[in-house]
């Protein structure tokens, strides 16, 4: 018998409830909820073990004191370079009430990048997997704590940090926050950093994470199982996963995504929510049909997705599979838009949602004026204390009229349901992941034998987009075949030499010339539809 479709009143939708409260001792948090019920389950870690929400606050405060005893103060950073692991819940858990920034650190970067991101956010500690340690080196202008072994020169062991420490609650305990890292103009990634409130973890809690699983319906203070299958170091897994781990749920880690795996997981630890993205769906999907009736996923109650456009074939396909579980929303790491359940879907299909009437989301034209129904617009949202760090520039032309954009373009129907035509014009999302192209045009104009780059996404049925670069040879430079084969070839090699491997690009073409405006800025969208 399917299960009843359930929606969230239009009143709820992403409505900004005050964080503070005169009554911290009454509020449910993890924290709370580690005093009260120690014995709770609160993670299955990659290996099977298991951690009480005793243990795992316990692990966090002596994290937090060996933090303080290491010279962390309020508004300082402290990075991890960690695969999906207990450890890196623990990191969360102990930054976010010492009032430190968390900035987590994609492992797959390359030691480049990572340098620059631990070099920009000004981190003082860096807590990396032993594998990871290996590729940076010698640490240098931060202390370096290693999870497992062995332990290169210039690091220690993360028990270093933590042997001896209190399990008790640190003193003088203050919220921080996770400080994500998204590329500016120029290619370089840049921190979206907030200001931190004046509050306590647990008020935090009851603001911003109660809000955010509410909004799917899902209970607070309750019982249930939350599925990690993507990378931690991304904003939404991070977040979803503190968020059910603070309203009580067990959460249930994995190293990474395997579509049978994953129902294997469902069915034998009666998960109950997940956050994936549309590359996953297609996974799963691409099963064998005998494969997938063989699993029982009953127990699912929000499957949440994001962070690519999903096919609305795929969409409903994973509806009928699922049952009436399915959310999306519209967000980014700089504040969040609009949400949208199974059967206000099923109904406006494509939609991402109907933002809430005083959520204050608006759509702008290129002067500041608001449009109308069936109009394209820029999309703005409310997004209080948001900065990009270190880049003044990039923050002030975010905000308009006390509103931010991420640079998206939608248009609203008649009935206010949001439709999203672009994720940023530039902007390639494949697997989930931003690809950000001026990062990329840059390496490879560093090639003696490119004159002009240019990198598009182009549709990819399983990855959403694919990454393919257009080059400009310098004069001179072979661009039929085969010297375009082997031009291709050179690029792939000094692609492969400095950027992490999801940036490289799928495919090269050549011309001799770009389309490009009167004013010289390039056009990127003929060539999307020249190559497409």
């Amino acid at each position: 018998m399917p299960r009843p479709f359930r929606t969230v009143p239009e009143g709820d939708r992403l409505s900004s409830p005050a964080l503070a409260t005169d009554h911290v001792a009454t509020l449910t948090s993890f924290y709370t909820l580690a005093h009260d019920d120690p014995g709770r389950l609160a993670i299955i870690d990659t290996d099977g073990s298991r951690l009480t929400y005793g243990e795992l606050l316990s692990r966090a405060n002596q994290l937090s004191w060996g933090l303080r005893a290491a010279g962390i103060k309020p508004r300082d950073a402290v990075a991890v370079v960690l695969h999906n692991s207990a450890t890196f819940m623990e990191t969360i858990f102990a930054t976010a009430q010492i009032g430190a920034f968390l900035v987590p650190v994609n492992w797959r970067l390359t030691p480049r990048e990572v340098e620059y991101i631990l070099g920009d956010s000004g981190a003082a500690v860096v807590i990396a997997d032993a594998e990871e340690a290996a590729k940076l080196g010698t640490p240098a202008g931060w202390a370096g704590y290693v999870r497992g072994g062995p332990v290169p020169d210039g690091w220690q062991p993360i028990s270093a940090l933590t042997e001896g420490q209190p399990t008790s609650d640190p003193p003088e305990r203050e919220a921080g926050w996770a400080m994500g890292y998204t590329s500016g103009t120029s290619g370089r990634p840049k921190g979206v950093e907030r200001q931190l409130p004046a509050m306590s973890p647990e008020e935090q809690a009851e603001g911003a994470y109660r809000l955010l699983i509410e909004r799917y319906t899902s209970t607070w203070n309750s019982a249930g199982m939350h599925y990690v299958c993507s990378p931690l170091y991304h904003a939404a897994p991070i977040a979803h996963a503190t968020a059910y781990l603070h309203a009580g749920h067990s959460v249930v880690i994995d190293p990474r995504f395997d579509p049978v795996r994953t129902l294997e997981v469902i069915q034998e630890h009666g998960v109950t929510s997940s956050h994936m993205v549309p590359t996953q769906f297609h996974r799963l999907l691409r099963l064998p049909e005998e494969t997938r009736a063989a699993y029982d996923v009953s127990s699912l109650e929000q499957i949440i997705h994001a962070g690519a456009p999903c096919p609305p074939e795929v969409k409903q396909a994973m509806i009928a599979w699922f049952g009436p579980v399915i959310w999306e929303y519209l967000a980014s790491t700089e504040g969040n838009v609009s949400v949208v359940g199974s059967e206000e879907w099923l109904a406006h299909p494509g939609t991402v949602g109907k933002p809430a009437p005083d959520s204050g989301v608006r759509l702008l034209d290129e002067t500041g004026a608001e449009v109308g129904p069936g109009e394209e617009g820029l999309i703005y949202f409310p997004a209080p204390g948001i900065v990009y760090h270190g880049d003044p520039e990039k923050t002030a032309a975010s905000i308009r009229d006390g509103l931010f954009t991420v640079g998206d373009v939608g248009r609203f129907d008649e009935d206010g349901y949001l439709y999203l035509l672009d994720r940023r014009s530039d902007l390639i999302i494949s697997g989930g992941v931003n690809i950000y192209p001026a990062e990329i045009e840059a390496h490879l104009l560093s090639h003696p034998e490119v004159a002009d780059a240019a990198v598009i996404g182009l549709p990819d049925e399983e990855w959403g987009q694919r990454v393919v670069a257009v080059v400009q040879p310098v004069t001179g430079s072979e661009i039929d075949a085969p010297g375009a084969d082997a031009l291709a070839d050179r690029l792939r090699d000094h692609a492969a030499a400095g950027l992490a491997s999801y940036k490289h690009p799928q495919r090269y073409e050549f011309l001799a010339d770009f389309p490009r405006t009167e004013s010289g800025k390039l056009q990127r969208r003929k060539l999307r539809d020249r190559f497409v």
